[in-house]
């Protein structure tokens, strides 16, 4: 089928391509891979007109002579190369492409005259067909295959320019490349017991210990993509160190859409889940969800608040795959694409304010809502998106989610009845989210503009307009999601449900927008010449001019809070990091094991001949 090929393969080719581009014409690059990206965008709106169906792709064989050595290969190869197009693959296909081309217009205007990042664009491109690859694959040799090479594109796509931020792209690499190796072992046991690659064919049940191990295996990829707790903690050191346009494109949005909706394929479909392994879920999304809440609210390094923010909402995701249920599926695949949106809206006005600035920390800004109107605008609603203030997009996924938890409840099991927790939990992580938004939004936009700041201006149009349309989109899909957006492109993924509560965004959203624009009204009707202003009065002494709102400072009674207080400094000694431990373990073992090189030969004779004993007895046995 030709669309796959110009989906996949043409931004691959592509990419290739570019590396022979010299960097100086790093503009011409940026135009190539923005066409790029709209063809595949294009190609990949066509998909949703072909029926859903298993293709098999002939991967060029045909020009190759019958019976020569490459037709021979192809020809081997072709048995693998099945590609599933559901309804599923479609439309995570179809965001994949579409953020591709937002993020790629507003790449080109980051870098215009600061191109910090060598072979951006060969890589964007190859990422992006990758990413499609990686979802429209039917076969797990595939997946793995385009799984693994997007490893290494997001280990380059992060620039190390010093000691720490060469550190966390080698942690980046070290994390996905190790999740990789234990997802082949979980492809290794379903090869061995059910002797296919392919995933249409599967359906394995969870009650034999081997099958458990093939699940929890590809579950720690896929969690360690998404940013699902304890394999998240790369993503805020990637956000912190990368550049924006590179952590909107990854952890924002497309390592959220390859991990959940990989997920979503072993949970819904490849895997039958036992009632420990649901509980499992449900618990590990109800800790992503408050545990990176809670980091992100004493950050002061915008773009690390944003990577936390980033990972805590992947515990709705999680939580409601974990359910099971139609509604909890549907809500979290719905806050998957929900949250890609709103996120990526959000790393681009992060961006744009460290374009303009230079300055990442939360202390070094403030007052930049008129100086920056247009970003604050994209960033206000994105916010507001994210703490799932109605009736914006992600309101809609966390109503499903909250709904499909008291659905869940009905039935029985142990996870069943600890429902009234998780939506308690649920709704407590939403509610410090909203407390991160307001740090993020007053920390930049509010409060009084710092004097090295007065020369501060708007972005220029390309990088201001990926902006705007993601937040047309947070906008039209909150108020369109129960006639629409639900109905016409959730449901098909899930099946038809029923909602347990009743809400209507449209009348909502009519209702706000009609009292935005009596408050405009009586704003310019009224004569606000006539108001009296002064400043506030301190004692007798006029210091409005240098007070603002401390916002930073405001959110260290969190941090210095007695319990918090405790689990924040282990955060800070890495005790919660999965990396930094497994580090200090492999370091302890290397030492024990160095101290077996003595340099004398009998030692090694006799650690050689242990081996041997070690072997015949494995072989025995």
């Amino acid at each position: 089928m030709s669309d796959l090929y110009i989906i996949i393969f043409l931004p691959v080719v592509a990419g290739i391509i570019l590396f022979a581009f010299p960097e100086k014409i790093k503009l011409l690059k940026g135009i190539i891979a923005t066409i790029i990206s709209a063809i595949a965008f294009l190609f990949s709106i066509k998909l949703f007109s072909v029926s859903p169906q298993l293709v098999n792709l002939d991967l060029f064989s045909s020009i190759f002579t019958e019976g020569t050595l490459p037709w021979k290969i192809l020809q081997g190869a072709n048995k693998f190369s099945s590609f599933n197009i559901d309804n599923l693959s479609k439309f995570i296909t179809l965001t994949i492409c579409f953020f591709g081309l937002v993020i790629v217009i507003y790449s080109m205007a980051y870098f215009y005259k600061n191109y910090t990042l060598k072979n951006y664009f060969p890589y964007f491109l190859i990422t992006l067909g990758l990413s499609a690859g990686a979802v429209l694959t039917d076969n797990l040799l595939f997946f793995i295959t385009f799984w693994g090479i997007l490893g290494f594109t997001l280990y380059k796509l992060i620039k190390g320019y010093d000691e720490e931020s060469s550190s966390t792209a080698k942690k980046t690499l070290i994390m996905i490349g190790s999740s990789d190796g234990i997802m082949i072992l979980g492809i290794g046991i379903i090869w061995k017991v059910y002797g296919t690659f392919t995933i249409s064919d599967l359906n394995i049940p969870t009650t034999y210990p081997i099958l458990t191990i093939a699940f929890l295996s590809l579950l720690i990829g896929s969690f360690t993509k998404a940013g699902a707790f304890p394999f998240h903690t790369w993503i805020p050191d990637y956000t912190r160190h990368a550049p924006v346009p590179s952590s909107a494109f990854l952890p924002a949005s497309l390592d959220k859409l390859l991990g959940i909706y990989f997920l979503t394929r072993i949970c819904a479909h490849m895997f039958t889940l036992n009632q420990w392994l649901t509980f499992l879920l449900i618990i590990i999304g109800v800790m992503t969800l408050i545990f990176a809440v809670m980091m992100a609210l004493i950050q002061q390094n915008y773009k690390k608040l944003l990577g936390y923010n980033a990972v805590s909402q992947v515990g709705y995701m999680v939580l409601g795959l974990g359910l099971g249920t139609p509604l909890g599926v549907a809500g979290g695949l719905f806050h998957m694409i929900n949250h890609a949106i709103y996120k990526s809206g959000l790393f681009l006005t992060a961006g744009s304010v460290e374009k303009r600035t230079g300055k990442v920390s939360l202390d070094d800004l403030g007052g930049l809502s008129k100086a920056m109107p247009i970003t604050f605008i994209s960033a206000l609603i994105c916010g507001l998106a994210m703490s799932g203030v109605p009736p914006l997009n992600a309101f809609a996924s966390k109503w499903i989610i909250y709904q499909g938890i008291i659905d869940f409840g009905k039935e029985p099991g142990v996870a069943n009845q600890l429902w009234i927790i998780w939506l308690g939990l649920a709704v407590i992580g939403s509610a410090l989210t909203v407390a991160t938004f307001i740090k993020f939004i007053s920390g930049i936009f509010l409060g009084r503009k710092r004097a090295e700041l007065k020369k501060v201006k708007e972005v220029n149009f390309l990088m201001w307009l990926p902006g705007i349309i993601l937040t047309i989109v947070c906008i039209g899909i909150g108020v369109l999601a129960s006639a629409i957006v639900v109905p016409k492109f959730i449901m098909p993924l899930t099946g038809k449900f029923e909602y347990i509560g009743i809400w209507n965004p449209s009348i909502v959203f009519v209702l706000i927008l009609a009292s935005i624009l009596l408050g405009i009204l009586i704003y310019f009707v009224g004569n606000i010449k006539n108001f009296r202003t002064e400043d506030s009065f301190i004692g007798g002494e006029k210091s409005q001019e240098e007070t603002s709102f401390p916002v930073v400072e405001f959110y260290k009674t969190i941090r210095n809070f007695r319990l918090f207080s405790f689990i924040y400094n282990l955060a800070e000694k890495k005790w919660f990091d999965i990396y930094e431990i497994s580090k200090k373990i492999t370091l302890y073992i290397s030492q024990w094991l160095s101290k077996a090189h003595t340099g004398i030969l009998t030692s090694y004779v006799f650690w050689i001949f242990i081996g041997l004993i070690i072997m015949m007895i494995i072989l025995i046995t």
